[in-house]
């Protein structure tokens, strides 16, 4: 395990202590997707199914039960402990607009025609586009808070580094999955803008805002 991969777990996790912390200490979920934290509960749990089967690791072990965990407590509290704050209206993305086709293709596409492969592919899939019904809510909004903000960078980051973590393994161990790389560079495009606003507005002190849709 290359340190891309450590940054890039650590990257990840420090995205969802933010999301919690936020909610936590708000006791409001504005602001926040619950359709995109549904998305990332299914890509873990399809992902980590393998938790039953192989065992590769402590550290892969504990990392996957602390995300599957984390993945459920913040669906229960933006849609039980805090739906009050939920903000249904603008959380208006069609989730069967990603599910049916990531689904199409992860049976078309995957490594082998097994149940456990075929789900792990769909994790891989999903996880590409399940930040989108976040970034269509803040650009409904015209606006999202600063620990917002920073929340998606982490997650962005979180992906870039992994990126370079398959470029580190492709140059040392002449390892190359395509279908996890074209998945990652997507969901990675996908931050490309938000990169750009955060880096002008936010680490300025300012706080990120969008052209309201006309």
């Amino acid at each position: 395990m290359n340190v891309f991969r450590i940054l890039g777990d650590i990257s990840h996790l420090l995205a969802i202590i933010i999301l919690l912390l936020k909610i936590h200490r708000s006791k409001s979920c504005a602001g926040i997707s619950g359709k995109s934290q549904i998305l990332f509960a299914l890509v873990f749990t399809t992902r980590y199914l393998d938790l039953f089967t192989t065992f590769i690791s402590a550290y892969n072990t504990v990392m996957k039960v602390i995300f599957l965990i984390c993945a459920y407590v913040t669906v229960y509290m933006i849609y039980v402990k805090f739906r009050k704050t939920f903000d249904s209206e603008n959380d208006s993305f069609r989730l069967e607009f990603l599910l049916v086709p990531v689904t199409g293709l992860a049976f078309l596409e995957n490594h082998s025609f097994t149940p456990l492969e075929i789900l792990w592919t769909f994790s891989i899939y999903l996880e590409s586009v399940a930040i989108l019904p976040q970034l269509f809510m803040i650009s409904k909004t015209g606006e999202a808070e600063t620990i917002t903000t920073h929340y998606l960078f982490f997650l962005g980051l979180y992906r870039a580094l992994y990126i370079a973590n398959w470029v580190w393994r492709y140059h040392t161990e002449k390892f190359y999955d395509q279908i996890a790389v074209v998945s990652g560079v997507v969901q990675t495009i996908f931050y490309c803008d938000f990169f750009y606003l955060y880096v002008t507005k936010v680490l300025k002190g300012k706080k990120l805002s969008l052209p309201m849709p006309v």
